[in-house]
């Protein structure tokens, strides 16, 4: 990855903090022209610095209140490479792991309720080839939302 200055850091924690902020205000704050801050933050997306944006919306809203975490166990955890495009098939699940510990793979979704919870996990995730169990852990609150910190001192 290419090296990031002190302009870019400061860019990035005023973009982190409100991604609709237009280019010439992002400016004013930099003290540069506004075709500056595009030239930059588009190298930072040519970087894979920056890697998404777009808006975050409260699943709730969309009549999804139950927010769950599975932790999944494989019969090998090489059959991760075919697993997640099973996965990739369920739109419910929004963020899946390959990790450590005591589950091959840490998953993500949100379901409309509970019974819509066990469809997924009994019809869906269990009936995928190599799935071996499912541990699920119900969020009954969501606290924290963030990025990583931007440091400015750093280069």
């Amino acid at each position: 990855m290419g090296k990031i200055d002190t302009l870019d850091k400061k860019i990035l924690s005023i973009i982190m903090r409100n991604a609709r902020i237009a280019s010439k205000d992002v400016a004013v704050e930099c003290g540069v022209s506004r075709a500056a801050i595009h030239q930059r933050i588009q190298r930072m997306i040519d970087l894979n610095v920056i890697t998404g944006s777009g808006y975050t919306v409260n699943p709730k809203v969309l009549g999804y209140a139950t927010c769950t975490y599975i932790g999944v166990n494989l019969e090998r955890g090489a059959m991760y490479r075919d697993v997640v495009p099973e996965l990739e098939k369920i739109p419910e699940i929004v963020e899946c792991h390959y990790t450590t510990g005591p589950y091959t793979m840490l998953i993500k979704l949100f379901a409309r309720d509970n019974e819509h919870l066990m469809d997924l996990l009994n019809n869906r995730i269990q009936n995928i080839p190599g799935v071996t169990g499912t541990e699920t852990l119900i969020s009954l609150d969501h606290s924290i939302h963030r990025e990583i910190p931007v440091h400015l001192d750093e280069d």
